[in-house]
């Protein structure tokens, strides 16, 4: 009984083959082996052609069956992770009319704005407990405003996992959860918010159908199957959105349990049983994976865009040959907490939620050439991410989601001893880290939907938790001295101080 995931990340795919009794990892995938390119026609721009992401699930697929060596017809159920708030137009033949318009991209930060001041701001955070913001809705409306012609071919408008599926099933649907990522979900009727589509001029016939998270969601075609190398009709039974399903794979499913992923974006996640908001939509409110009607669940999402992508470039142009993160980790422990005064804001990525959608730009600060080395900026980068985590988090705290504890994927920055260390001690948090990641997640979604599992308790069997960081108080007192020099910093930057 084999299970598989796919987690559709911005970039690469990653693809697990799962054990569905022992919950053990067969297999493992990631393509391509380079990141995905990021299409950026203009600054603010983020965008990138669905076929790429087809053709690198493909090859993991592959890859998985060669590493292996099963037979992947004996796959149970496919479950798909992806990254959220993208926009991927179809016309009636199905076929792609443009670029995805990707999470970080900030082209609808201004049709959000007007949308809230003309709706009431009020009135849009009662209903769908976020402003209109800069996520699918208001791309979908940027569409509409600057590009009719491809507006007016559009059969179908969906998430980027909603598109992955469609290519596996021929089938269009997508879920609650996925409507909440619009920001196109009434939290009041339990049905897609009327009262922004109609603002908009936008018909309600361009979304997908909707389906269940847990649920047969459609059929592999055999064309599909074909390309794939898999059985025609294994079904696809489980799809979330990265953040949603990054919670499901660490089994944080109820009120008061946390999840933080620090990867390409930074997100600390965490569920409730409440519908809060907060005023100024700085963190947004979804629909979680495992919501009913009876037993509603939120999910509160923090992010900060350009966690991963800092650090990525910082290796690729600050670091030799042969020079790889583990390297840059251990240079960056040789500078004392603070970097020496030295300040990193990471908000390169798009506009920034916690910055009510400004696009700051990353940005170097109190930089002193007898001072400073290569270790500075590298530990500074990393507290950056962790001071913007830490800014974010005191948000969160504000709608009264409490931080105590955190579980995380050991995996990504948090491969790094320094930054999770930090983590853990400017927050105050335990972090408690495990042997899963976004596919195996996806994996096991796809076996509960299927009814493999009985219940959530039996598909998190094969669950490890790998390590525990505990805060340290010896560094408490230094960390909060540099992150109230990064504040003050920020709120510079910012106009506010």
């Amino acid at each position: 009984m084999y299970l598989l995931g796919y987690d559709c990340g911005t970039s690469s795919i990653k693809a697990t083959l799962l054990d569905g009794a022992s919950g053990k990892v067969l297999a493992s995938a990631t393509e391509p082996k380079k990141e995905m390119p990021i299409l950026a026609e203009k600054p603010g721009y983020a965008e990138q052609d669905p076929e790429t992401w087809w053709r690198n699930l493909k090859a993991a697929t592959a890859a998985i069956k060669e590493q292996s060596q099963l037979d992947l017809a004996d796959v149970s159920a496919i479950g798909i992770a992806y990254q959220m708030h993208g926009l991927v137009l179809l016309d009636k033949a199905g076929k792609v009319l443009r670029p995805c318009i990707i999470w970080c991209d900030s082209r609808a930060v201004g049709v959000g704005e007007q949308a809230a001041g003309q709706i009431g701001e009020e009135t849009c955070l009662e209903h769908t407990l976020n402003l209109p913001g800069n996520f699918t809705l208001t791309r979908l409306a940027w569409v509409k405003q600057n590009e009719p012609a491809i507006y007016a071919k559009t059969h179908k408008a969906m998430l980027p996992g909603d598109y992955l599926a469609y290519r596996m099933t021929g089938q269009l649907n997508t879920t609650a959860s996925g409507l909440s990522e619009w920001i196109g979900w009434d939290f009041k009727s339990s049905r897609p918010a009327g009262m922004l589509f109609d603002h908009f001029g936008i018909d309600q016939a361009l979304l997908p159908d909707l389906t269940e998270t847990f649920s047969v969601q459609g059929k592999l075609t055999a064309a599909a199957a074909a390309e794939l190398g898999l059985s025609p009709k294994t079904p696809i039974a489980y799809r979330a959105g990265d953040q949603p399903n990054n919670a499901f794979s660490l089994n944080v499913l109820e009120p008061g349990e946390i999840a933080a992923t620090a990867g390409t974006s930074g997100v600390v996640y965490g569920i409730g049983d409440e519908p809060n908001y907060d005023q100024a939509s700085r963190v947004n409110t979804f629909v979680h994976v495992n919501s009913c009607v009876g037993t509603p669940r939120y999910g509160t999402l923090m992010c900060i865009n350009g966690t991963g992508s800092l650090n990525s470039w910082l290796k690729h142009h600050t670091m030799g040959r042969g020079e790889d993160y583990p390297q840059m980790n251990e240079l960056a422990a040789q500078a004392p907490v603070g970097s020496a005064g030295l300040v990193m804001l990471p908000y390169g990525n798009g506009a920034e939620r916690t910055l009510a959608n400004k696009d700051l730009g990353a940005s170097v600060h109190h930089l002193h050439f007898n001072v400073h080395e290569r270790s500075h900026v590298l530990r500074a980068a990393q507290e950056a991410i962790v001071f913007a985590f830490h800014h974010g988090l005191g948000i969160m705290q504000e709608m009264g989601i409490a931080i105590k504890t955190v579980r995380a994927g050991d995996a990504n920055m948090f491969l790094s001893p320094l930054f999770g260390q930090a983590f853990a001690t400017v927050s105050g948090a335990q972090v408690e880290l495990y042997n899963t990641d976004g596919s195996q997640g996806a994996a096991r979604g796809a076996g509960l939907g299927a009814g493999v599992f009985a219940s959530a308790k039996e598909a998190f069997v094969g669950l490890q938790k790998t390590r525990t960081i505990e805060p340290r108080p010896d560094d408490a007192v230094a960390y909060q001295d540099a992150y109230g020099h990064w504040a003050k910093t920020l709120a510079q930057q910012l106009g506010l101080a």
